[in-house]
């Protein structure tokens, strides 16, 4: 008998395993929130050059005028091609001749500018206080905006690197409630960073405290449901998910500081550290760990809040050791990154899933943190890119039930890359048209996000399944630092990042056609279960193509009778 035999014997999907998820997804919501958050935090305002009054300037009148806002911004700074006054230059000298209400932009003669010197005046009407005003992160320093979203992205990859797999060593609740600690506290000092490199400091400390618990969440979520709720509750966080993303819209539009913003999303960690207690270790990893007495007595609790108490009490260590003799007899006392390439069967699925965790992020963010070049409300934009995950989540929830993990998600991805490139040759003026197309093509990453996540979890055995969903969640967040980068091929081209941004998933999506398909597959719980299988599988191939030669020597023969 297998763990999933006694996760059935003790209640199956119980009350234990509904509390218990309800419990862990409620932080996913803020994990949209960190996430995105610098579509709001670190808006760019309209701004424009401040104006030194001290400069007397040519053409100034004999008498004084009144001047107000506008007079002075049409004295003190040019004006683009747009006839928009330029961000990041103003007028040597103040040209008062400008005053003159029959000067037009086709009389305008060529005056010497100069870069802000004595600083920026922000347009405040939406945002009250960014990075970005707080900062001056514009012109030569709007690099820094960028930078800092990479540093954020760094800090996720590195908590993959680290914490995914001090979970597979320490247990996968003890990673939780440090990283929920650790969010609040650095998420909290984020928002009183009295300068922009402890700024970038505490969102780097976030950012893998984001990584930890949301790789942790996703194990403990998993080994305690049976093969068939899967694949229901993985969609369910993945719709917890996309309220983060409508919800992040809300909280923005309430809250236009951007320090009090980056508290509201880091404060409820400290409540979510206070309940993080009553979560249950998991078991199967308490058992492949040489842990069998702290795994019994974790069963026997599941089995009492599922009113099993019978069964619960049946179950003693030497029972859980003897049905489980297999499963330890294959388990060494250590699992390393290593082990994930050392076997063919494992070293195929890490190298195919890698590619697809780089590519569905890469693509993903590319186009989630380029909110304010749709053209219209940032909050409103937000909005719909988060609802359009509630259809596209549903869709995929449906095909990786009946059609399967593999074809569901090399569908998507495939999509996502088509919808992407079409969006090229759509006329700039449509913008409703291309702002419909990258949505949907948002929504179809969201839905290959969602089936990533499921399918890593259950092509991975137990002792190695928070080191591999931590390392794809390490190539997802080397996705999340590219993207911001390949915004800057622009400059060479301007369809090359959208080009760049449709071929990474369609390749992907073609890589994924080599994985195994899940679908109703128990979870493995050794690397050799996984070797077994794929053997298993290539040995049915082989007698499958064996069968068909047969058939057709025999036609061949009838043909030359």
């Amino acid at each position: 008998m297998g763990f999933a035999e006694f996760l059935a014997q003790i209640g199956g999907m119980g009350r234990f395993q509904i509390i218990h998820t309800f419990l862990l997804t409620i932080p996913i919501v803020l994990m949209a929130s960190h996430n995105l958050l610098q579509n709001f935090t670190a808006a760019i305002p309209e701004h424009h050059c401040q104006v030194r009054l001290s400069v007397n300037g040519t053409g100034r009148p004999n008498r004084t005028l009144p001047l107000g806002p506008k007079e002075l911004l049409r004295i003190g700074v040019p004006v683009n091609s747009k006839q928009q006054p330029e961000k990041c230059h103003r007028f040597v000298d103040l040209q008062w001749h400008l005053l003159d209400p029959n000067v037009t932009a086709a009389n305008r003669t060529q005056t010497d500018t100069e870069p802000c010197a004595n600083g920026w005046v922000y347009d405040r009407t939406v945002y009250t206080s960014t990075i970005i005003t707080e900062w001056d992160l514009v012109c030569e320093r709007r690099k820094l905006r960028e930078m800092a979203q990479s540093v954020y992205m760094a800090g996720v990859l590195v908590g993959a690197l680290i914490l995914g797999g001090l979970a597979d060593k320490f247990g996968r609740k003890a990673l939780t409630i440090w990283s929920f600690f650790q969010m609040a506290v650095m998420g909290t000092c984020a928002a009183f960073s009295p300068n922009f490199l402890s700024y970038c400091i505490f969102r780097f400390l976030s950012g893998m405290a984001l990584s930890g618990f949301g790789l942790s969440i996703a194990c403990l979520i998993v080994e305690w449901i049976p093969t068939e709720f899967r694949t229901i509750t993985i969609a369910t966080t993945g719709f917890v998910y996309t309220l983060g993303q409508i919800l992040l819209a809300g909280v923005a539009y309430a809250i236009p500081d951007w320090r009090w913003m980056q508290f509201a999303v880091s404060a409820p960690f400290f409540l979510f550290l206070l309940y993080s207690w009553w979560f249950a270790e998991s078991a199967r990893w308490l058992i492949l760990s040489g842990k069998s007495n702290k795994a019994v007595g974790i069963l026997q609790r599941v089995a009492r809040i599922n009113k099993k108490h019978e069964a619960g009490a049946k179950i003693t260590t030497e029972v859980l050791l003897t049905n489980m003799e297999k499963e330890l007899s294959t388990t060494k006392a250590s699992y390393t990154v290593s082990d994930l390439v050392r076997t063919p069967a494992i070293r195929r699925i890490f190298c195919c899933l890698s590619v697809v965790w780089f590519s569905v992020s890469f693509s993903y963010y590319g186009l989630a943190m380029d909110l304010q070049n749709f053209g219209v409300s940032i909050y409103l934009i937000q909005v719909i890119f988060g609802a359009i995950d509630i259809p596209a989540k549903v869709v995929v929830t449906l095909t990786m039930s009946y059609l399967g993990r593999r074809i569901s998600l090399a569908s998507f991805l495939i999509l996502a890359g088509v919808i992407i490139i079409i969006n090229i040759f759509v006329p700039t003026d449509l913008q409703t048209v291309r702002t419909a197309l990258a949505v949907i093509g948002k929504g179809c990453l969201s839905a290959a996000f969602n089936c990533t996540f499921l399918f890593t979890t259950e092509l991975y055995p137990t002792p190695v399944r928070q080191t591999g969903l931590g390392f794809g969640s390490t190539m997802a967040r080397v996705g999340g630092i590219v993207a911001p980068l390949a915004k800057m091929m622009e400059d060479y081209y301007t369809a090359l990042p959208p080009i760049v941004y449709g071929v990474a998933p369609v390749i992907s999506g073609l890589i994924a056609c080599f994985l195994p398909e899940t679908l109703n597959v128990p979870l493995p719980d050794t690397i050799e279960d996984v070797e077994n299988r794929a053997r298993k599988k290539t040995q049915e191939e082989l007698s499958q193509e064996k069968i068909l030669l047969q058939r057709q020597d025999k036609a061949l023969f009838k043909e030359a009778c």
